[in-house]
C-alpha cells in the first residue's frame, strides 16, 4: 500500500536538475514490470543462495541434502530490501538523462549477498580469473564460495565492483551522499538507510543538516530511502513502534515528505519511485523534499516458521533464518519451499547468464569512475603567517571542486575567508555544529574525487576517530581493489589545549589513527606557521593518504626557513643554527610548534647556562616518519635515522600529543629506551597555559633542566 502526502506538502521539481522524473517514464515504458520483478527475485534467490548452497546453483533437480552448506553463514534479511530497490533503480540507471550520474549509497554492510548479487547480474564480478561476466563456473564460485573470504568478503566493501558504501560504522550514509551531490547538480545519490540507523546521531542530525547548505552552490539531489523493516539485529527497531501518521509526522516535521510503501505492490511502488523523482529538489534548496520509507519486513520471502519456531518479525531473520537444514528435516523442507518459491531456472540460463527478462532491469551503462580533480601546485605566499594558512584555503577554493567544513569554529580558529569588510563566509565554507557532519561530508565529496579540509578544535577532532578509522578501512579496501587516485582527507586541528580551557585539551585523535599502523595516515606537526601554510598546500594537492596537521591558531616564533625542505620531504630535518657540528652528546627534537616554541628556549638557556653540552636539534614535521617500514612506508630509513639522532645518543623529544603512540612508534624501531617523550598530560583541574606547561614539562625551564639531568646522567654512563 502506498501512502503519500497532501500535494501542498511537497516541493515542486527544480529545473536545475536533470530530468530524473523523464528517466523514470522511459524506465516504465521500456522495462515491463515483469522485468523487476525478474530481477528482484533473481538477486533475492541469489542473496539465500549464497547462504546456504554448495551446489545445484540453479535449482535445475530437486535440492537433496548434499547440496546444503554443512555451515550456513551470512546475513539474509537486509537483502530482500536492498534487492527490492536495486531491481527498482537498475531501469532508471540504464534511462538516465544523458551526461547525469545516479549513485546508490549503502548505509549498511550486511547486504553482502545482494550487493554480490546485484554485481552479478550486472556483469561485473570476475569470479574465476577469466574477466567480468557471466558463465556457470562464475554462478557457482558466486553460490559455493561466499562468503569470499580471500575474495570479496560476506559484507558490503569497496571489494565489490559498484559499491558505494560509508564503512563499517552505521550512521553518516546521509551526511555522506549530501557530500556527494554538492557541487555536483547532474548527481543524484540514494542512500540506503535502515531504521536502525536512524537510531544513531549522525543519522539523526542529517536531516536537519542540509539547511545549512542553503545558498551555498549548485547541488546534485539527495532521495533518501529508508528500509523500515521494523527490526534492529537483536530486536524492533524504535521506528517499528511508530504508527503510519506518527511516522510521517516525523518526517514532515524535519522537513521531509515522506512516501510510505509496504514492497507488497510492484506497479504501485514505481509510480511511487517516479512521483519521488519528480519532486526532488537539490541539496540546500528550500522547500520539503522527498524521502522513501520502505516498509518491507526484514527477511521478506523467507520462511515465516519451521517446527513450530516462529522466525518473521524475530531476531532470526537476521542472519541464517534456517540454522541446520542440512541435518534438520523441516529445517530441510522448509529451504526447499523457499528457494523453490523464486522459480530460478527461469530467471538463471544452463549457462549461468541472467534471463532476457532479468537482463531488461539492470543498468545497461555501468557506472563510470569519479573524475578526479587537479588541484594547483602550492606558491609562495607573503603576509602575515596565520594569514598564509588563510590564503592557501583561499586559493585553493578559487581554483574550484573544493569544500572546507567546520563545526562553527571557522573564526574561532582565526582563519579570515572572507572579503574584506564582509563577514559572511564564502559559499565553499559551510559550518554546522557536528563533527560527524562534517566528515560525512567531507568523505561524499572527496570519494567523488574533489579536495576537501575540515578544520576543528584539537579536542573534539577525536570525536572522528571512529569515522576516520572506518573511512581508512574502505580507502585500504578500494585501494587493494584497484582504486587510487582520490584526494586527501585532510583535517586541519587547531585551537590546541595548550592555550585552551581544561575542558577543551584532549589531543587524543593523533593516537587513535597512529596506533592502526596504517601507511596512509601522516600527521603533520611544522614548527610555525609559515611552515603550516607550506603543509597545506601539499596537503591540499596530494592524493591517497589521510592527514592531520596540528597547528597553533595564536601567532608564535618564526623560525629560519633553510631545514624545511628536508623536514617536508623527509619528514624531520636537523636545524644547523641551534646544532653543535660534530658528535653531539644529547639530541633535542621537537614536533610541532609549541613544542619548537619552548625547546628551541631551552636550547638557547642552554648555550648559555651548559656551553659544555653539545647538543644536535632536530624537528619533526611527520610524527609517522618515526615509524618503521614496512609498516609505515613513508618512515625514516634506518640510515637517515641514525643521521638525524644518533645511534647511542640520547634524545629529548617533545610533542604536541600525548606520548604513549609516539613511544609506540619508537619502540617499533627498538629505540624507545633512548628517548624521553615529553608531551600533553592531563591536569585534572583547570588551569593556566603557563602552568599547564610546567606541568607536564613543556615550558622551557623544565626542558632545560631535564636536558641537563639526561646529559649529566649519559656522562656518567660513558
Amino acid at each position: 500500500m502506498t501512502l503519500s502526502p497532501p500535494a501542498s506538502n511537497v516541493a515542486a521539481a527544480s529545473t536545475s536538475l536533470p530530468d530524473w522524473a523523464g528517466a523514470a517514464a522511459q524506465a516504465v515504458t521500456h522495462v515491463p514490470d515483469a522485468a523487476v520483478d525478474a530481477c528482484w527475485r533473481a538477486s533475492t534467490y541469489l542473496s539465500a543462495a549464497q547462504l546456504y548452497l554448495a551446489d545445484n546453483p540453479r535449482l535445475a533437480r530437486p535440492l537433496r541434502r548434499q547440496d546444503v552448506k554443512q555451515a550456513p553463514r551470512g546475513h539474509w534479511g537486509v537483502c530482500p530490501p536492498v534487492s527490492w530497490m536495486l531491481a527498482h533503480l537498475g531501469p532508471i540507471t540504464a534511462h538516465r538523462p544523458r551526461g547525469a550520474e545516479l549513485l546508490v549509497l549503502h548505509g549498511a554492510g550486511h547486504a553482502g549477498p545482494a550487493a554480490l548479487a546485484h554485481a552479478y547480474l550486472s556483469g561485473a564480478l570476475d569470479l574465476t580469473g577469466a574477466g567480468p561476466g557471466w558463465s556457470m563456473p562464475a554462478l557457482r564460485e558466486l553460490i559455493e564460495g561466499f562468503p569470499h573470504t580471500q575474495r570479496f568478503g560476506g559484507e558490503i566493501t569497496p571489494l565489490i565492483p559498484g559499491v558505494r558504501y560509508t564503512g563499517g560504522q552505521l550512521g553518516p550514509a546521509l551526511a555522506v551522499a549530501q557530500g556527494m551531490v554538492l557541487d555536483a547538480p547532474h548527481r543524484l545519490v540514494i542512500p540506503l538507510i535502515g531504521d536502525g540507523e536512524l537510531e544513531t546521531g549522525a543519522t539523526a542530525a542529517a536531516w536537519l543538516a542540509r539547511r545549512a547548505l542553503a545558498g551555498s552552490g549548485q547541488h546534485g539531489a539527495v532521495l533518501p530511502v529508508v528500509l523500515a523493516n521494523g527490526q534492529r539485529m537483536g530486536g524492533p527497531s524504535l521506528l517499528a513502534g511508530m504508527s503510519q501518521d506518527e511516522v510521517r509526522g516525523y518526517f514532515t516535521g524535519l522537513g521531509y515528505a515522506p512516501l510510505l510503501h509496504d514492497g507488497a505492490d510492484l506497479r504501485s511502488f514505481r509510480e511511487l519511485l517516479a512521483d519521488a523523482l519528480a519532486r526532488l529538489r537539490p541539496l540546500g534548496e528550500p522547500g520539503r523534499q522527498p524521502v522513501i520509507v520502505l516498509t518491507m519486513p526484514k527477511g521478506h520471502t523467507g520462511p515465516r516458521a519451521v517446527a513450530g519456531r516462529r522466525i518473521a518479525g524475530t531476531p532470526a531473520v537476521h542472519k541464517t533464518p534456517l540454522t541446520n537444514p542440512r541435518d534438520h528435516d523441516e529445517e530441510f523442507a522448509a529451504l526447499a519451499a523457499w528457494l523453490a518459491s523464486y522459480r530460478p531456472a527461469e530467471l538463471l540460463t544452463v549457462q549461468g547468464r541472467p534471463s532476457a527478462e532479468v537482463r531488461l532491469a539492470l543498468p545497461s551503462r555501468r557506472p563510470q569512475p569519479a573524475p578526479v580533480s587537479e588541484a594547483p601546485p602550492p606558491r609562495a605566499l607573503g603576509g602575515e603567517p596565520w594569514h598564509q594558512i588563510s590564503a592557501v584555503i583561499g586559493e585553493r577554493a578559487a581554483a574550484g571542486d573544493f569544500r572546507l567544513f567546520s563545526p562553527d569554529e571557522i573564526a574561532s580558529n582565526r582563519l579570515h575567508l572572507a572579503e574584506a569588510g564582509d563577514r559572511a563566509l564564502p559559499p565553499w565554507a559551510v559550518e554546522i555544529l557536528n563533527e560527524e557532519i562534517c566528515h560525512g561530508w567531507l568523505q561524499g565529496y572527496t570519494e567523488t574525487g574533489r579536495d576537501a579540509l575540515l578544520a576543528t578544535y584539537e579536542a573534539f577532532a577525536a570525536i572522528n576517530a571512529s569515522l576516520l578509522a572506518q573511512h581508512l578501512k574502505h580507502r585500504r579496501l578500494a585501494y587493494r581493489a584497484g582504486g587510487s587516485g582520490l584526494p586527501n582527507i585532510n583535517y586541519l586541528i587547531t585551537s590546541l589545549g595548550w592555550r585552551n580551557t581544561y575542558t577543551h585539551q584532549h589531543p587524543g585523535l593523533v593516537g587513535s589513527l597512529l596506533e592502526l599502523e596504517d601507511g596512509f595516515v601522516h600527521v603533520y606537526t611544522p614548527a610555525d606557521a609559515t611552515r603550516a601554510a607550506a603543509v597545506l598546500a601539499a596537503m591540499l594537492t596530494g592524493r591517497d593518504r589521510v592527514n592531520l596537521l596540528i597547528t597553533d591558531k595564536h601567532l608564535g616564533p618564526t623560525f629560519p626557513p633553510g631545514p624545511f625542505r628536508d623536514e617536508l620531504t623527509e619528514g624531520a630535518a636537523i636545524w644547523p643554527h641551534l646544532s653543535y657540528r660534530g658528535r653531539p652528546d644529547l639530541v633535542l627534537a621537537s614536533a610541532g610548534d609549541v613544542p619548537a616554541r619552548e625547546l628551541t628556549a631551552a636550547a638557547q638557556t642552554l648555550r648559555t647556562t651548559r656551553p659544555d653540552v653539545r647538543f644536535r636539534y632536530v624537528h619533526i614535521n611527520d610524527l609517522a616518519v618515526l615509524g618503521p617500514a614496512p609498516q609505515w612506508p613513508y618512515g625514516l630509513r634506518e640510515r637517515t635515522f641514525t643521521r638525524l639522532f644518533g645511534a647511542d645518543t640520547p634524545v629529548l623529544l617533545a610533542v604536541p600529543t600525548y606520548t604513549a603512540a609516539v613511544r609506540a612508534l619508537l619502540a617499533a624501531r627498538g629505540q624507545a629506551d633512548r628517548f624521553t617523550v615529553i608531551g600533553y598530560r592531563d591536569p585534572g583541574r583547570p588551569t593556566t597555559p603557563t602552568d599547564l606547561l610546567e606541568h607536564c614539562g613543556m615550558s622551557a625551564s623544565t626542558l632545560s633542566a631535564q636536558a641537563t639531568l639526561m646529559f649529566k646522567e649519559h656522562s656518567r654512563c660513558h
